[in-house]
């Protein structure tokens, strides 16, 4: 299968941002996470992150972080890239889960800006230097103000870019126009990608390279195609179409806090995955569940290749019209 941007260096495209899956008892469900990276992998994702804030990664032990790893690095076999989220608001505990990812087999490591402490700019470039220094992986750095608290302004993005390893951006700030006033000064190789499904087109057509993705969970040859479509310059019309189904199905998905929806969704498409979520996060509520259900009624309907779990679609389409 035709991989986009193979080596994490190089990634382009849409990389799903993985949910975690629990047990019924609350216990880490391994066999329907590894379920979801064969899925994603079929579906055509470039990179795979795994433990990240789609991943509820604050309620995880460092068992079960790492044992995330271990699946979609078995999974994936080296043939797509593996990134494991490896952030915190503590240097010494983001450094332990960077080597942690090391030593699993990770490819590189998401790491997000210090949340609750507000550091300054200083203290951002003293946290991703002394993380940079424990670890032999690629770093992509991730900005998530409406989570965090503290952003990394332009220019500390620049400063950092220039560091050896430190490789990426995850912007999920929702500017679009960002990738136009970065690219002149972190250079070609810089990775840009957006964190923000809504704008990722946008981001992608101001020079960015790509989008770590919630909605690609769920329709991954859709992002897929939409990306392809952008490079090849398919036609407008069908450009449109695409953008409109995928926009769709975002706006479903981000009705309620991440990533309880995006749980809802593929549990429809999917009886085996749960939409539980571990407090203090708590699952969709029923308009969410029901606009849901409805954008993947449609999907269902018009672009039905688009959702990979072609046996089963006809049991989704039950499932689908019991939810709706």
């Amino acid at each position: 299968m035709s991989m986009i941007g193979r080596h994490v260096t190089r990634l382009t495209g849409f990389a799903p941002a993985l949910p975690t899956f629990f047990t019924a008892d609350g216990a880490l469900d391994a066999a329907s996470f590894e379920h979801l990276c064969h899925r994603q992998f079929r579906g055509g994702a470039s990179a795979l992150l795994v433990g990240g804030t789609t991943g509820e990664a604050p309620t995880l032990s460092k068992d079960e972080h790492r044992a995330l790893i271990d699946i979609a690095v078995r999974v994936t076999h080296g043939r797509i890239p593996v990134i494991a989220g490896a952030g915190s608001n503590s240097t010494q505990r983001a450094i332990d889960l960077a080597r942690q990812a090391e030593a699993a087999g990770a490819d590189a490591i998401l790491s997000v800006v210090p949340y609750y402490n507000r550091p300054t700019q200083r203290g951002l470039v003293a946290h991703f230097d002394a993380i940079r220094r424990a670890t032999g992986l690629p770093i992509v750095l991730y900005d998530v103000p409406r989570r965090t608290g503290c952003a990394l302004n332009d220019d500390t993005v620049v400063e950092l870019a220039g560091m050896p390893r430190i490789i990426g951006l995850k912007d999920a700030t929702g500017d679009a126009g960002r990738p136009a006033r970065l690219r002149p000064r972190v250079g070609a190789e810089f990775r840009l990608l957006s964190g923000d499904d809504a704008t990722a087109m946008g981001f992608i057509a101001q020079g960015g390279n790509g989008c770590i993705s919630v909605t690609s969970n769920v329709a991954p040859g859709l992002a897929r195609e939409l990306y392809l479509g952008h490079v090849t310059r398919q036609s407008a019309a069908r450009q449109r179409q695409l953008a409109t189904a995928f926009a769709q199905l975002t706006a479903a998905l981000f009705r309620e806090t991440n990533p309880a929806p995006v749980k809802y969704a593929l549990s429809l498409l999917v009886a085996s995955m749960s939409p539980s979520v571990r407090l203090p996060l708590v699952p969709a509520g029923p308009q969410t569940q029901a606009a849901i259900a409805e954008a993947l009624d449609h999907l269902a309907e018009y672009y039905p290749r688009y959702l990979v779990d072609r046996p089963a679609l006809l049991d989704g389409r039950q499932r689908l019209a019991q939810a709706i």
